[in-house]
This record gives C-alpha cells, structure tokens and sequence, in this order.
C-alpha cells in the first residue's frame, strides 16, 4: 500500500538514527508533509493529550508500516522502557 498524507505508521526497526530523537521501533505517529524526499517520509510521534510531541523526524519508507489508527499511549509506554 502506497504511503500518503496523513497515514497513520509505525516505526518497524530499532535504528541509532532514529532513538536519538527518542523514536523508537513500535512508536507510532502519522505522515505531516503531502510528499516524499527519495521515499523518505517526515514524521510526527506525539505524546497524549498536551504533552510535547516526542519528534517530528524524517523516515525511511522502508522502516514504517500503515495502521489503522495510531495510539499516542503506545508511545509513551515505550518512551518510558526507554527512559527517555
């Protein structure tokens, strides 16, 4: 399925690039810009209710899957396992 605008993904893999701003494999967030960069797609991850959003970063296709709906608790459980 073609990734687009607004789709709701999740990270797929653990990678240095993307844990040092906190993002983490099974964070989920959804797609902010219209169009890719050589399949690469800007990403927010939020957090739950007003709580700062955890990143707003670039992501490689290839590391991001669609879903349903995406669930801001999700990610702060992982941030916690983390102890960012």
């Amino acid at each position: 399925m073609k990734m687009k605008y607004l789709d709701c993904v999740e990270v797929i893999v653990e990678k240095e690039k993307y844990a040092k701003h906190g993002v983490h494999k099974g964070m989920q967030g959804w797609i902010c810009l219209e169009d890719n960069s050589h399949g690469i797609w800007l990403v927010n991850f939020p957090q739950c209710a007003e709580k700062e959003d955890i990143a707003e970063i670039s992501i490689n296709e290839k590391d991001l899957k669609i879903i349903p709906v995406m669930n801001a608790i999700v990610n702060e459980k992982i941030k916690t396992q983390f102890g960012d």
